[in-house]
């Protein structure tokens, strides 16, 4: 009696401790999604957050400003399109002259960096040009 009991303890406890692995390695799998899953969620909502745009301008011969801009995506899970950039034309003094909206139409990958060129009449006393996304949409 006291051997079944012995092999029915020792077969039980390592039943139980090998589908114990095996749970744990499903759980941390579980985990790993659902972190993922938060993440892209996160990047989702929040486009500005995650998208960053930098550039310089300069006049042409017919008195266009030429603003040519790079978008880049810091996301790691989210991929935008359609990102609307708003522009802000400020004097040598800092006054804000005029804001403008421009919307690029480009996908931009997790990591990936986007060129864009718009021309515009900017306003007269013009010295800067300050840029800042304002949304993107989400590419499914």
């Amino acid at each position: 009696m006291r051997k079944f009991v012995l092999a029915f303890v020792v077969s039980t406890s390592l039943l139980f401790s090998c589908s114990s692995d095996e749970t744990k390695e499903k759980r941390s799998a579980d985990k790993y999604e659902e972190t993922k899953q938060s993440l892209e969620e996160i990047e989702r909502k929040t486009p500005e957050k995650f998208i960053s745009v930098s550039g310089s301008d300069k006049k042409n011969l017919l008195g266009q400003t030429v603003v040519k801009g790079k978008i880049q995506n810091n996301a790691r899970m989210a991929t935008f399109k359609d990102i609307d950039v708003k522009l802000f034309f400020y004097s040598k003094t800092g006054v804000l002259l005029q804001e403008d909206q421009e919307m690029i139409y480009e996908t931009v990958a997790p990591g990936e960096t986007k060129s864009f060129k718009s021309k515009y009449f900017a306003p007269k006393g013009t010295d800067s040009i300050a840029m800042k996304v304002v949304s993107a949409k989400q590419n499914n």
